[in-house]
Formats: C-alpha cells, sequence, structure tokens
C-alpha cells in the first residue's frame, strides 16, 4: 500500500495548475501574441505614412526655381520620396555630399538618379540629402538641400480633469494598459 505525503499531493496540485494556465494561455492565443499584436498596433498608429513631394512644385525640376525656399516650406521624414520631373534632354539629377553641393561640382557624386526625366528617390535616412543638376545649371539655382526628420507624432492633450483628477480615455493610455496587463500575465506564466 503506498501512502502520498501531503508534499508530493502538493507538488502535483501544483502541477495540474500550471498545466491549467498553459492550456488556458495557448487556448486563448497565448499572453506574448496578443502583446505583441498590440506592440504592433501602436507602431502602426504612431508612424507617419510616406508622402511623395514633386520637387520645385508645379515647376518641377528646372531653372527659375528657388529651390531652397521650396525646401524650407516641406517638411521631409525618412520614408518620404522626392519626384524631380525634368526635361532629361538638358538636365540631370545627382545626389552629391555638402562641399560638392556648394561647390557645384558635379564630379565624384554619390547617385546619379535620373533615369528619364521623372525619377523618385528615397529619404531612406533622417539626414541631411543634397542634388544638383550638371552641365552648369547648378550654378544657375538647381541644387537642392533637404533635411530629412525622424517622425515623431505629436503628444495627445492632457483629456480634461475632473476635480483634479485626471480622466484618461486616449488610446495610448488603454494601449499601455493592455501591454502592461499582457507582460504582466506572461511573467506569472514564466512562474508557474
Amino acid at each position: 500500500m503506498h501512502v502520498n505525503s501531503p508534499h508530493t499531493e502538493r507538488e502535483r496540485e501544483r502541477e495540474r495548475e500550471k498545466l491549467r494556465v498553459m492550456e488556458y494561455g495557448l487556448r486563448n492565443g497565448g499572453v506574448l501574441w496578443w502583446t505583441m499584436v498590440v506592440v504592433v498596433l501602436t507602431c502602426a498608429v504612431c508612424q507617419q505614412p510616406p508622402q511623395l513631394f514633386q520637387v520645385g512644385g508645379k515647376k518641377g525640376w528646372t531653372t527659375g526655381v528657388n529651390y531652397t525656399e521650396w525646401a524650407a516650406q516641406q517638411r521631409l521624414y525618412a520614408g518620404d520620396w522626392l519626384l524631380f520631373r525634368f526635361d532629361k534632354h538638358y538636365y540631370n539629377v545627382l545626389e552629391v555630399n555638402e562641399t560638392s553641393y556648394q561647390l557645384c561640382n558635379d564630379q565624384n557624386f554619390i547617385t546619379n538618379i535620373t533615369r528619364g526625366g521623372r525619377d523618385v528617390f528615397n529619404l531612406t535616412q533622417a539626414r541631411p540629402y543634397y542634388f544638383l543638376s550638371g552641365g552648369g545649371y547648378c550654378f544657375q539655382g538647381m541644387k537642392l538641400a533637404v533635411n530629412v526628420e525622424v517622425y515623431v507624432p505629436a503628444p495627445l492633450a492632457p483629456p480634461p480633469s475632473k476635480n483634479g483628477v485626471y480622466i484618461t480615455t486616449g488610446i495610448q493610455d488603454t494601449i499601455t494598459v493592455v501591454v502592461g496587463i499582457a507582460l504582466a500575465l506572461d511573467f506569472l506564466l514564466k512562474l508557474y
């Protein structure tokens, strides 16, 4: 006859509880999976969709446009695109470094963007970019410097207060609470 000690019975009960918790987590998609969904949705809500900017506005990439003024009116973020529209028989578009930009030097360029006169360039990084047209057109003003930024969403206005206590109703607060709960549950599951 085998007698169960209270110690082994407690261990068995604890193992059964662990299995119940794990089964619940697996049946309901798992805490970690839901945490990842919330994080992805948070990033999707906060990110600015890429935009396409036609360099020089309606005139395009040509002489007689103040590109310094045009660039000052734009807010460019990493991921945005520049569209250069121009007559490829006369002009080209070269990405250059700052020194070449200042000197209108079209030698030793970084990238020749010129393809067919309706060419796009992806601003992949937050940094300054410099472009010019060779063949002497840079000296006629065909050069562009843009500073590309990282998109940072504007903070939400604080919610109205009632008797000095803030009422949190924003989506960011909800997401923060959900992520916190998911992480806490994930931690508790690991304890078992």
